[in-house]
């Protein structure tokens, strides 16, 4: 590979191609620019991004099309240019190892590697004269350099003690799993993390943190904790109706930088959209908040519009900035407004949306509805705001648009369709389920080769081997299709990938590596157990296994769920906010609620009883849908129980107890409802 020259025009990822026109001579990551960093004998310069995101914009303007730090940078390193969200695998590592070395990890990472990948410093952005209390970038590249060529034994002993620290890190911890009860002591401590005023975690910036809120809204159902349920129901409110959420457009953004939820890094990303549908529907049962089910929708319509790749799957973010403005996008001011709506419209539209002839960040207004209430108005009233919505959406689509990564990630797909199939059953859409199961099809068509799953797609091509959270996202979405539809292909479909996760991915020791076996070009392979953006893969692999042997009977998978839990149990206590979905799995796997609904034909009555069965508030559900005639596995609570008198039947179990049969939609409704304990 020649290294005298910027390499990335080959690659397909937005963000490497936004720097295909630099001067520094980015390579792409690869088994063989580390073999030529060694031939050369010179430190590789990893930069990490990706297309969303600001600073590292920032960075690239002021730095990466500099020629002289391009001259620097070209004479003393390998540089090297990654895509995290094309591999997440790497990223987490370099950031782990930069955590290691005492510092605070994010986007842009700039990390100083030896010529066999071995991290030894490294840093996030780094402005080019010194200001932020941070060095210049000219300045570190040469005392960088000067370090690696003339203190050796400096930076071996870096390296080995973050090697060191990563084995450690990777190893877990083993212990007992938690019972139902730990796991609501868990969730109730989860309290003191919550802003009591705003919602969400204390301070700013504000993550929406699904995983976390979903634990404490399992935990306030079960035990009938209102003080809980009103912390998630807060943290929705203000997420719902803060500048974090479009209000024209729809869809959330990544975070706030404020603690009151107004100010969003106005970056768009797939994963926190999906995972907040689900948090929003299993909430929705329990409330009937109009205000989430509108937030639904809309984020299901920005989706589909402003989301879909070509052939039907969906797109990874949209940016943060246009016209090389943060925000320039979405915000207004109310000359605009008044312009544009009549005077009575624009009175009403500043009223509920927080316009001022000062604006309220930076002399513009980001729309929002905090100040006028936590609550929708009248129907009437909604009405006429969505047609002024709509009114100033058309102006905003005229704008130009901030920057769209367009790749296909086959995990952030597939928790997308999972998101969206749910809420296509809980608010009868078969339009949504629709697209979700074309989705679906777009994955298993265009990132799978033979048997296993790729993780990236664009303009044709799939690249970068799948990773665990690849193969859990897609098991989890075909166990949810297989309960929409009640088709056992997408059943059996998730038992062959489980299969394929134990043979690629599985530690003797337990639990399972982010990385197949195979990979080659990681100085380590980790394991994820903690929660960040997205579920960790170990957290999802347990629910996934948990919910199987729900399903199957087979004790293959209660086993294997059991060892993953295990394998990291012993870190709980001290980091259970950190660990809901492996949290989630425990009580999935202790206490799942096994329906079965027996039918001889898809009939209205089916519908009805398949319905009520959605919209019950039953996170740790198996729903297994049979035909007349069809035989339970051995070991399921079920086994043996018939149709009645050729109406269609439901038996709803937990523990080795199941109930009378039900052949009634309502009666059924009823019973789930007081099956789940709802806690509005």
């Amino acid at each position: 590979m020649d290294t005298t020259r910027n390499n990335l025009d080959t690659e397909t990822s937005p963000y490497l191609l936004q720097h295909r026109d630099n001067p520094v001579h980015w390579q792409p990551w690869s088994a063989e620019i580390l073999a030529e960093a060694k031939a050369q004998n010179k430190p590789v310069l990893l930069s990490v991004g990706y297309a969303a995101c600001h600073w590292c914009h920032v960075m690239a303007h002021e730095s990466f099309e500099d020629d002289g730090i391009a001259a620097l940078m070209n004479d003393l390193f390998i540089n090297v240019k990654l895509d995290r969200e094309e591999r997440p695998d790497l990223d987490s590592l370099y950031q782990n190892a930069l955590a290691l070395l005492g510092q605070q990890g994010g986007w842009p990472l700039t990390m100083f590697l030896t010529p066999d990948g071995n991290p030894f410093w490294g840093g996030t952005y780094f402005p080019k004269e010194p200001r932020y209390g941070r060095p210049g970038f000219g300045d570190v590249l040469q005392t960088v350099s000067n370090i690696y060529q003339n203190q050796p034994d400096s930076v071996a002993h870096n390296v080995s003690q973050i090697s060191t620290a990563l084995h450690r890190l990777n190893a877990g911890r083993s212990g007992t799993i938690p019972a139902p009860e730990k796991i609501d002591e868990f969730g109730k401590s989860c309290l003191q993390l919550v802003d009591p005023d705003n919602g969400g975690t204390k301070g700013a910036p504000k993550f929406p943190q699904p995983s976390l809120f979903s634990l404490i809204w399992r935990v306030a159902n079960r035990t009938g904790d209102k003080i809980l349920s009103a912390a998630v129901q807060l943290t929705l409110n203000r997420l719902s109706q803060g500048g974090i959420y479009d209000h024209l457009g729809g869809g959330f953004a990544r975070y706030a930088v404020d603690e009151h939820w107004l100010v969003p890094h106005f970056e768009k990303m797939l994963y926190d959209n999906a995972q907040l549908i689900d948090l929003l529907c299993d909430v929705w049962r329990v409330t009937r908040n109009p205000l989430y089910a509108a937030r639904i929708e809309e984020t299901i319509t920005w989706l589909l519009r402003d989301m879909r790749a070509d052939g039907g799957a969906f797109a990874a973010s949209l940016d943060a900035d246009s016209e090389g403005v943060e925000g320039k996008f979405y915000v207004w001011d109310i000359a605009e407004i008044t312009s544009l709506l009549p005077a009575d419209d624009a009175t009403l539209f500043a009223d509920i949306y927080d316009v001022t002839p000062q604006g309220n960040w930076e002399h513009s207004t980001i729309l929002n509805r905090t100040q006028s209430g936590m609550e929708l108005r009248d129907d009437a009233t909604e009405k006429r705001l969505a047609d002024l919505r709509n009114t100033l959406l058309a102006v905003r689509d005229k704008r130009i648009w901030p920057g769209w990564d367009d790749k296909v990630l086959t995990d952030w797909n597939a928790m997308t369709i999972a998101a969206m199939a749910e809420a296509a059953m809980v608010f009868n859409r078969p339009d949504w389920l629709d697209y979700a199961k074309l989705a679906y099809n777009f994955v298993i068509r265009n990132l799978m080769i033979g048997d296993r799953f790729l993780h990236s797609y664009r303009n044709g091509k799939a690249q970068h081997a799948g990773m665990l959270e690849d193969y859990a996202q897609m098991i989890r979405t075909a166990l949810r299709l297989y309960e929409c539809f009640g088709e056992q292909a997408y059943l059996r479909t998730a038992t062959v990938w489980c299969d394929k996760v134990e043979e690629l991915f599985a530690d003797a020791k337990g639990g399972y590596f982010q990385s197949a076996s195979d990979a080659s070009d990681l100085v380590i392979r980790q394991k994820p157990f903690m929660d960040n953006a997205v579920p960790s893969g170990n957290g999802i692999m347990a629910q996934n296994l948990a919910r199987l042997y729900a399903l199957t009977g087979e004790t293959k998978y209660r086993d294997r769920a059991e060892t993953t839990i295990a394998a990291f149990a012993g870190r709980i206590e001290e980091q259970f906010p950190n660990m809901p979905g492996l949290l989630l799995a425990a009580e999935m796997l202790q206490n799942p609620v096994q329906i079965v609904l027996i039918t001889n034909a898809r009939s209205q009555d089916f519908i009805l009883m398949r319905r009520a069965i959605f919209a019950a508030c039953l996170p740790n559900r198996a729903i297994t849908i049979l035909q007349k005639g069809d035989i339970l596995p051995d070991g399921h609570p079920a086994q043996g129980k018939t149709m009645m008198e050729d109406k269609v039947t439901a038996y709803v179990c937990q523990g080795p107890v199941c109930s009378a049969p039900v052949t009634d939609a309502n009666d059924l409704a009823k019973l789930l409802a007081d099956m789940a304990g709802e806690t509005a």
